[in-house]
């Protein structure tokens, strides 16, 4: 890979900016000049997309969209993150030198302006470096990542969510040894490990580490399912691709829902419904997937809008075997939330309901909408579980 004597440049400008960030006010004047400058960079090859990265970020900043702290953190994590990953060869590897380099920046700059928001810095680097798994090849990927980041970071700048560092510091651990371990084991590839690795930091900040373990629950459920008898379902055509290495897609489909309950849960201090919410979801996702990968391998399937015979692998075929492993998965999931402690026993009830609806809305959606090209798979996973998710709130309130 060649120097990247242009990003170098663009690090210097960057580092350069920060410094007079608190000095040149108001905050366009700054953004005025760093537009300037950045101009500069536009001149040279291989730095018109970081160029561009950097203008919208100033005028963003201009403007008044970004704050003094989101928008100097973004330039430093952007720039220098790419700089340590072009640097150490773009390989697998670069993506922990990414890492490495942009938590450096972002604590240089939460020192430097006296700003104590370590939540913020953390979900900033680890989205900058999923993106950056994400667009890999693509021209305008710092770009995209930039405004990413920024918006993200500006999103739980305003939840201002306090968080211990101690407990920060060990869902990151906890997060990435287990999206590496995913990784490694081949069930997930870079885009999936990091954002397994930003869900799980979320659920044990807004919630606590026993709802990561739910979800690791699914994870495991899911893994085992996709591998059953994956020899013969490959021999039918309908293994799942890439022997089942689940990548962001797949991740957020599944997790979406869950995310968004443990962040409510959170910042309501604990609200039982958004508990129903969380538990429903991740039953969802766990009958659905065990419904897919060991149904399959049952006896013929029928639609589950006209009942009629199938070919194997059609969207929204149901099995009985299909069934009940779903609510087998389920039962699983609120049996875990009980016994870690998050769940009574009329959620555990609540929560394996909520599993088989999600599973055959999952398989409606699959027979109507997804067949007809009106959405792909993980929407429809994203639609099952935020339906199971909501059911169980419902229920469980009603109770």
């Amino acid at each position: 890979m060649t120097k990247p004597l242009g990003l170098v440049l663009a690090s210097a400008l960057t580092f350069i900016f920060i410094g007079l960030a608190p000095l040149l006010q108001p905050p366009w004047l700054l953004s005025c000049l760093l537009i300037l400058f950045s101009l500069v960079l536009f001149l040279i090859r291989d730095t018109r997309y970081v160029s561009f990265s950097i203008i919208v970020l100033a005028a963003l900043y201009g403007i008044g969209w970004l704050s003094m702290f989101v928008f100097t953190c973004t330039l430093g994590i952007v720039v220098i993150g790419e700089l340590a990953f072009r640097l150490t060869g773009g390989e697998p590897a670069s993506y922990i030198y990414h890492l490495v380099a942009a938590i450096a920046v972002s604590l240089v700059v939460m020192l430097y302006l006296g700003c104590n928001a370590p939540l913020v810095v953390v979900i900033g680097v680890v989205v900058a470096v999923l993106l950056r798994a994400v667009l890999r090849g693509r021209d305008d990927a710092l770009m995209i990542e930039a405004l990413g980041v920024a918006m993200t970071m500006l999103l739980f700048e305003e939840l201002n969510f306090e968080v211990d560092l101690t407990l920060l510091v060990a869902a990151a651990i906890i997060a990435f040894g287990f999206g590496y371990t995913s990784y490694r084991l081949r069930v997930a590839d870079i885009s999936g490990l990091f954002s397994g690795a930003m869900i799980g930091i979320i659920l044990i900040v807004f919630a606590d580490v026993r709802w990561f373990l739910i979800m690791l629950t699914f994870f495991i459920i899911g893994a085992g399912a996709t591998r059953y008898r994956y020899g013969d379902k490959k021999r039918l055509g309908v293994a799942q691709e890439h022997g089942g290495v689940r990548g962001y897609f797949n991740v957020f489909a599944n997790g979406l829902v869950a995310t968004g309950a443990a962040v409510l849960y959170g910042v309501t201090g604990g609200h039982p419904a958004f508990v129903a919410l969380f538990m429903g979801s991740v039953a969802s996702a766990a009958a659905d997937t065990t419904a897919s990968e060991i149904g399959v391998t049952g006896k013929t399937p029928y639609l589950i809008t006209t009942l009629q015979p199938v070919p194997r692998g059609t969207n929204g075929g149901v099995t009985l075997l299909g069934e009940v492993a779903a609510v087998i998965a389920a039962a699983i999931v609120a049996v875990t939330g009980w016994l870690v402690g998050v769940a009574d026993p009329w959620m555990v009830v609540v929560t394996i309901i909520a599993g088989f609806i999600g599973t055959n809305v999952d398989s409606l959606v699959g027979a109507t909408l997804e067949n007809s090209g009106r959405i792909g798979n993980s929407g429809t996973n994203l639609v099952a579980t935020f339906v199971g998710g909501i059911s169980g709130t419902v229920l469980y309130l009603m109770g």
